[in-house]
């Protein structure tokens, strides 16, 4: 058997990579499972924004990009955001680690799968499918919170409140809508949702 490429397997590891490390969790969160719930709430903001706010995004790459978004994280790890951003030389330092795990990725790729994944792994950050894709890393930042909060965890109430003020600003249709008919189902008991 030819083993050339450890990509898939490398990306099939993202499940032991916890996310909110800094913060005690109520329902532990992992990479591969946050990659999988940006990319359904990606592809959501999607046709939202297409069907009900004349948009012409293509969901099929917002959705791709989203499930790539956090892949260099399997080589360096989840830096919790308060480190990251916690001043210009730290944040400047950590692109560009993210830029070299990026590059590692595509490497480990044959030639042909390359240019392919590389518009994933390393999205043109212009396009209104990346800035979905961002927004959507947003929402799924602020159900975390809710979730801990609501599970009696106070340790997410400031990220909570923050991260729903920014949410608020953005000024994008299509996340005001899904905050208004989407988010309240989560935080509901499953008896109730059936």
């Amino acid at each position: 058997m030819n083993n050339s490429s450890n990509f898939y397997a490398l990306l099939n590891r993202m499940k032991y990579i916890e996310r909110w490390s800094l913060m005690r969790n109520s329902v532990p969160d992992n990479l591969i499972e946050h990659s999988y719930q940006v990319a359904y709430i990606t592809q959501a903001l999607c046709l939202i924004k297409n069907k009900l706010y004349g948009g012409n995004v293509n969901v099929e790459k917002a959705v791709s990009i989203a499930m790539f978004h956090d892949a260099s994280e399997v080589i360096t790890g989840d830096m919790p955001t308060p480190i990251k951003y916690n001043n210009p030389k730290i944040e400047h330092a950590y692109k560009e680690m993210e830029a070299l795990a990026e590059s590692k990725l595509l490497e480990m790729l044959p030639e042909f799968l390359r240019d392919y994944y590389a518009e994933l792994i390393s999205p043109d950050t212009s396009t209104e499918e990346y800035k979905l894709v961002k927004y959507a890393d947003k929402l799924a930042a602020y159900l975390k919170c809710e979730e801990e909060t609501n599970a009696g965890n106070k340790e997410y109430s400031v990220a909570r409140d923050t991260t729903f003020a920014t949410l608020c600003v953005l000024g994008a249709p299509e996340v005001k809508y899904f905050l208004d008919n989407f988010t309240g189902g989560f935080f509901k008991p499953l008896d109730v949702l059936k």
